[in-house]
């Protein structure tokens, strides 16, 4: 019984950070997005509807591309991911959807799934996306 009441501690703190996580992210893309790859690990990748960019000089040209941004989230969700399918390093899967207006573009609703890994500092832990990958949901009319 004690191994079920660690499991759930252990998803109630992963859905702690995801929550934590979710907010910093949103808005620092729509008001910081200078600062956004700091949320990234040096080899993070991105899948964009499809179009794959990988580590942080390509991440930072791909979100200097983009419009400037309006994201409302709508559900989150999230699960840590075994130990043995990261080599013991604290994960987690953070499932979001919702809607985004991207400057001069009508409204589209997206789907965007986070691998968070956690990284210990002397004073806290820090969540950085190891892989992220974003689709519009309507995105055939786009």
């Amino acid at each position: 019984m004690a191994m079920a009441m660690d499991f759930k501690t252990y998803v109630d703190q992963a859905c702690r950070a995801a929550e934590e996580f979710a907010s910093i992210y949103y808005e620092t893309m729509d008001k910081r997005r200078h600062a956004i790859t700091r949320l990234y690990l040096d080899k993070a990748t991105l899948i964009w509807n499809g179009n794959v960019v990988t580590g942080l000089e390509a991440l930072t040209k791909f979100f200097e591309m983009l419009p400037s941004s309006e994201f409302q989230i709508n559900m989150l969700d999230c699960q840590p991911v075994h130990e043995q399918a990261t080599q013991s390093q604290t994960t987690v899967l953070v499932v979001t959807s919702g809607a985004v207006k991207f400057d001069g573009n009508k409204q589209h609703f997206f789907n965007q799934n986070f691998l968070l890994t956690a990284h210990s500092t002397p004073t806290s832990t820090v969540w950085k996306i190891a892989s992220d990958c974003f689709r519009f949901q309507d995105w055939a009319n786009i």
